[in-house]
């Protein structure tokens, strides 16, 4: 039997399993990024030893912020997939400076990094605007 360690509003259970894959994957992306390990512990609120333990495909427990984090940076993730086309662009676009309101001349990934969950959402935000997605 799988451990439940989360619970959502429709009833629907994730099993640590199912949470560390998910969070593999957001470490998979961070390291397209060029994201250092200690970078990917500031973006994911988590400690090295965690991040070292989800790219070596152990499983890890995540606190409920832990979770959200991951799923900002998998949404950040789609969001460019569905923006562009070229590799290059998916994986580059963070590392771009961006002059318009929030970024100010900084790149997304430089505020992705100071490890604010507010940041990420706001990274998460505009990204998704960009698809014409309506809030």
């Amino acid at each position: 039997m799988q451990a439940v360690i989360q619970q959502h509003d429709d009833g629907a259970q994730l099993s640590v399993e199912h949470l560390s894959q998910g969070f593999q994957v957001a470490v998979s992306i961070l390291k397209k990024w060029q994201a250092t390990t200690e970078q990917m512990a500031a973006i994911l609120g988590v400690s090295t030893a965690t991040i070292n333990r989800a790219k070596n495909k152990s499983n890890v427990k995540l606190s409920r912020d832990q979770v959200e984090r991951a799923s900002y940076v998998l949404n950040i993730h789609a969001g460019l997939r569905t923006l562009f086309d070229n590799p290059e662009n998916v994986y580059g676009f963070v590392h771009k400076k961006n002059n318009n309101p929030f970024f100010n001349g900084r790149t997304p990934f430089s505020l992705m990094v100071e490890g604010s969950m507010a940041n990420l959402y706001e990274v998460f935000k505009r990204i998704d605007g960009l698809r014409g997605a309506r809030w």
